[in-house]
């Protein structure tokens, strides 16, 4: 599978409530992948994970293996 995609046309768009409506956020899009895109750049690039590459990654970002300090 390419990791970086277009997901169809009328995709159903998510990003969190504690973006207050600001566009600097991350939105994902749960369709048979899990796509990842730039809010500020909706027609742009998506970052596209299977299901299992996706809890992985949760996982990691829950267990704080992405925190830069």
């Amino acid at each position: 599978m390419d990791a970086i995609k277009k997901l169809e046309h009328g995709t159903a768009w998510t990003k969190s409530s504690w973006s207050e409506g600001a566009d600097d956020c991350v939105e994902i899009a749960i369709t048979p992948v899990v796509g990842l895109r730039d809010s500020k750049d909706p027609d742009g690039p998506t970052l596209c994970f299977n299901r299992s590459e996706w809890i992985a990654f949760l996982k990691g970002a829950k267990a704080g293996e992405f925190d830069i300090a």
